[in-house]
């Protein structure tokens, strides 16, 4: 049953939205008035443009994403590869698109508004088998991997004098769930259901990374959500300004829920990440750049080996801390999808046996 305090957040939240991401995502669906339907071509034949869907700009989707568009980026007139160049697909320019996330993306690479998107393994697996969330919608069977880059953890981000020391003391709390369209909203159902709450049980919002970290500062909100790679820009900006705790999901409750839901396996987010906060256990889940089937296996084997060149390495590791995790020797770990043709040549050409590791426990993976 949806509350009235969920109904009156996802109104202020369209409202937020129309206003936040209308700019970037109507440009980017302009640029340069080329890409209107998948890498399309300009009129001179020489440049192809190739949007990625990535996440809000607080969070970890947005910041590696456009690593990624400049990595895979070779407009014309770049410099050779060899001397500090561009190592990119020759013609392409890429952009990375910011987006409310993982369900958002899926939903526009099915539609061709995007090209390639990120997102978290459990919700493409589900939207690929039409399961779980996509229950009763056609599946989304053209939905291929390139490569599994690396694990996201779920926060449960609190006010320290906010009383909340496990999930469960969320009850009656002000809570953001995370935004419509994003994974974070789905982890943060699936951890209240762990533990016996349910949205009606709290004051919900449904807030982008940024608002929720600045509702918190303001004591406006108790608690968020939200699932990203460590550190997250938007909670470790909080932390340097506010007194903030992570609350551990670990323990009794989460063992059936990893039991139903084998996609999360258990990590631990770094109290060195977010000032003032101790190691805490938590849930991760791997983040995919996946595509249509329907890619260009030609450019999809070029983007690859794009992804995977030495420079795009130290770009990524310059970029962000969780750089260091995206490594071509894990690249196919924990996908739960089928490869794309174009991906799959590349990876027998890096010397990568493309064999994809099933996830332990998921149906039609064991």
């Amino acid at each position: 049953m949806t509350s009235r305090r969920e109904t009156n957040g996802r109104s202020a939240w369209t409202r937020r939205r129309l206003l936040s991401t209308g700019a970037g995502i109507g440009g980017a669906l302009a640029l340069g008035g080329a890409a209107l339907v998948g890498a399309a071509r300009a009129q001179d034949g020489l440049i192809r443009y190739f949007r990625i869907g990535t996440g809000a700009a607080g969070g970890t989707y947005y910041p590696i994403g456009t690593i990624i568009a400049n990595a895979i980026s070779n407009p014309p007139g770049s410099r050779p590869c060899g001397p500090g160049g561009a190592c990119g697909v020759p013609g392409l320019i890429a952009t990375a698109q910011t987006t409310q996330g993982s369900v958002q993306n899926l939903e526009e690479l099915a539609a061709g508004r995007f090209d390639a998107a990120l997102t978290q393994a459990d919700i493409a697996y589900w939207a690929h088998r039409a399961e779980r969330i996509y229950q009763g919608k056609p599946p989304f069977a053209d939905l291929r991997l390139v490569a599994s880059l690396y694990a996201e953890t779920v926060h449960l981000v609190v006010r320290r004098n906010a009383g909340v020391v496990v999930p469960g003391d969320l009850r009656g709390k002000r809570v953001s769930l995370g935004e419509a369209g994003s994974g974070t909203l789905v982890h943060a159902r699936i951890v209240l259901e762990a533990h016996g709450l349910a949205p009606d049980d709290l004051e919900v919002s449904y807030l982008r990374i940024g608002e929720a970290a600045d509702g918190l500062r303001l004591g406006r909100i108790d608690a968020f959500f939200f699932t990203g790679g460590g550190p997250v820009g938007a909670i470790a900006g909080l932390a340097e300004s506010a007194e903030i705790a992570l609350v551990p999901i670990a323990g009794a409750p989460t063992e059936p829920l990893r039991r139903r839901f084998p996609f999360f396996t258990p990590a631990r987010i770094a109290g060195a990440d977010y000032k003032g906060t101790v190691d805490t256990p938590s849930l991760a889940v791997a983040t995919l750049l996946v595509v249509d089937a329907k890619a260009d296996p030609e450019l999809v084997a070029g983007i690859t080996k794009a992804l995977w060149h030495p420079n795009t390495k130290a770009l990524l590791e310059r970029g962000h801390p969780i750089g260091k995790q995206i490594v071509l020797e894990r690249a196919l770990d924990f996908a739960a999808l089928p490869l794309h043709p174009g991906a799959e040549r590349a990876y027998r050409e890096l010397g990568k046996i493309p064999a994809v590791k099933p996830i332990e426990g998921a149906p039609g993976n064991q």
